[in-house]
């Protein structure tokens, strides 16, 4: 209690509400953009009809090799990013046990706010959380992942369709790819919060500098606009023109 009290005494307005704004602001934005209606005009909503539609393909499929490296590659990239958050994690417990030499080095930078020794050690421990929270999605995505491949192993030959076990697996794909998304968002928002050890002003500005970003690439991107609306049905590509190379890709994409 007591420390509490000295940090409020000790520090600035600005550094309380900092972590507050940047805290709300990323609850508000995962719950709209992964729990209501709202978020379901997104990238990721549109991507679960493709992977409806290849569960479909797979199904349809005696030879599931090239299904199976698809789940391989994603699960090398999880794996990638779960590394990367627990080395990020340790250096932070390092950055803790040296925390006045690291502190003397930012207070250098001309724009940098003073800080007490507890509300930079709170600066620390609110980045190791992030990354925790980063390393728990990546590995529960990878284990999800894990489950498809055993789903897919378990698929039968189905040239007709099995609409239940399609929607089953590719269920399954669409939760391993949603956990994957918040640890990402979880980078993106803890690269924000490293800018608190310069100023809390430049916190507040970095991180709706990260809900515009995360919002554009999940709303208005141009890989959604490539990949249509939502719940457009799914048409072949028309067949190349005279003279075009087939493996060109198209005008749009150039």
């Amino acid at each position: 209690m007591e420390a509490l009290i000295d940090l409020w005494r000790t520090s600035s307005w600005a550094d309380l509400v900092a972590p507050l704004v940047f805290l709300v602001s990323w609850g508000i934005y995962a719950a709209l953009a992964d729990g209501s209606p709202r978020g379901r005009g997104g990238l990721a909503r549109r991507l679960h009809e493709y992977r409806l539609a290849w569960m479909h393909e797979m199904l349809r499929r005696d030879n599931r090799i090239v299904d199976v490296q698809i789940i391989q590659l994603l699960a090398q990239n999880i794996s990638f990013f779960a590394s990367g958050a627990v080395l990020i994690v340790g250096g932070l417990v390092a950055v803790l046990g040296a925390g006045e030499q690291v502190q003397a080095i930012v207070a250098d930078f001309p724009f940098a706010a003073e800080a007490s020794p507890l509300l930079w050690d709170l600066k620390i421990l609110l980045l190791i959380v992030i990354f925790v929270y980063a390393f728990f999605k990546f590995t529960w995505a990878l284990r999800q992942y894990n489950d498809l491949a055993v789903l897919m192993g378990a698929a039968p030959f189905a040239p007709g369709g099995d609409e239940r076990f399609a929607e089953r697996t590719a269920t399954v794909a669409g939760r391993a790819a949603g956990h994957f998304n918040r640890g990402m968002r979880a980078y993106y928002f803890g690269l924000a919060a490293l800018s608190w050890f310069l100023h809390p002003y430049l916190l507040i500005a970095a991180t709706f500098w990260v809900l515009l970003v995360v919002y554009r690439r999940e709303f208005r991107s141009r890989m959604l606009e490539v990949l249509g609306p939502v719940g457009e049905p799914f048409t072949p590509l028309p067949p190349p023109a005279q003279g075009r190379d087939p493996g060109a890709p198209p005008d749009s994409l150039r």
